[in-house]
């Protein structure tokens, strides 16, 4: 199944376009790797910035979701907000932006997230989402300050079935500030995915909306990988509508916060170095927004469950 409006990578790579046309103005590096591939570095070796992880962001969401900065005067200390809103968020989120497709190559290691999953469909994941995807060129987002060796390249032209040269990398550290704003910008696919992993029905999520607070960039992975997290886990405000009844709804709500979670209550960076580096000991239910607002369209009703911690915030955004 195609959706005529959702052409996940037709999208991003208008998106990819546009930045490769704006490069001087975003602070971005682009170039052309030896197989061919288009590398759109926005943090790395380039200073990158604000606009570029936005731009990264709609990217990432296959140009199914809206990025934005705004102000939150509610979070005085940390006033910049990254909004993601998107009306087909299921898509957007989990068929493209969700980082699970790992790659790994010799002494290379990158979670990819982006519209190319969707081509390649590697993932369990996609055994629940009848999306097909069909294009030309596929776009992939990297979380690292290194661009993809060619045997990596190679898998991904395989897996795709697209020839090299129609492969766009986008790529940035998460110690980068076009990497913390496209990290950030998570913050509604963190509830998708998490909803998913409630076995609340996918084809029930028809709308999404949400905000976190944008943290300073940290030259120590391990505190900008924290500051990340945390912006979200304890500051992250997600409102999903919602198809069927308010007790499902009500149900969700109560479930989805951060706060659900046996690791809550501990800044990120702790919880990661407890767990001795490993991301599959932590319990998997601590990835999701601090507060959650699910809205019960048919029914009317609006239920709303967590809560942005403030001390938290405090203690890991400094």
């Amino acid at each position: 199944m195609k959706d005529g409006s959702a052409f996940l990578n037709d999208n991003a790579q208008r998106i990819a376009e546009g930045m490769i046309r704006d490069a001087e103005r975003l602070r971005i590096l682009v170039s052309r790797g030896s197989s061919g591939e288009c590398l759109i570095d926005a943090g790395a070796k380039a200073e990158g910035g604000i606009e570029a992880g936005l731009r990264m962001a709609e990217a990432a969401m296959g140009g199914l979701g809206t990025v934005s900065l705004r102000l939150d005067r509610v979070l005085p200390k940390w006033p910049l907000a990254i909004e993601v809103r998107s009306s087909q968020p299921v898509l957007a989120c989990l068929g493209a932006q969700y980082a699970g497709w790992n790659l790994s190559s010799e002494n290379y290691f990158a979670m990819g997230s982006g519209p190319a999953r969707a081509l390649a469909r590697v993932e369990p994941l996609y055994e629940t989402l009848p999306y097909r995807d069909s294009a030309s060129a596929a776009v992939l987002v990297l979380e690292t300050a290194e661009p993809p060796p060619p045997t990596l390249v190679a898998k991904v032209a395989q897996a795709t079935g697209l020839p090299q040269e129609s492969l766009t990398f986008l790529f940035a550290p998460t110690q980068s500030l076009a990497g913390t704003v496209q990290i950030v910008a998570r913050v509604l696919e963190v509830a998708l995915h998490k909803a998913n992993d409630l076995k609340f029905p996918l084809e029930n999520i028809v709308e999404g909306i949400g905000a976190s607070p944008l943290p300073a960039p940290h030259p120590d992975f391990l505190v900008a990988m924290g500051r990340t997290n945390d912006a979200i886990i304890y500051g992250g405000l997600v409102q999903l509508f919602v198809r069927g009844t308010a007790k499902d709804a009500l149900a969700l709500a109560e479930k989805l916060p951060s706060s659900a979670s046996r690791d809550h209550g501990r800044p990120f960076a702790e919880i990661f170095t407890a767990f001795k580096g490993d991301f599959y000991a932590i319990d998997p239910l601590l990835f999701s927004p601090a507060e959650v607002i699910v809205t019960a369209f048919e029914t009317g009703d609006t239920f709303r469950a967590g809560g942005r911690d403030l001390k938290m915030l405090e203690q890991s955004l400094g």
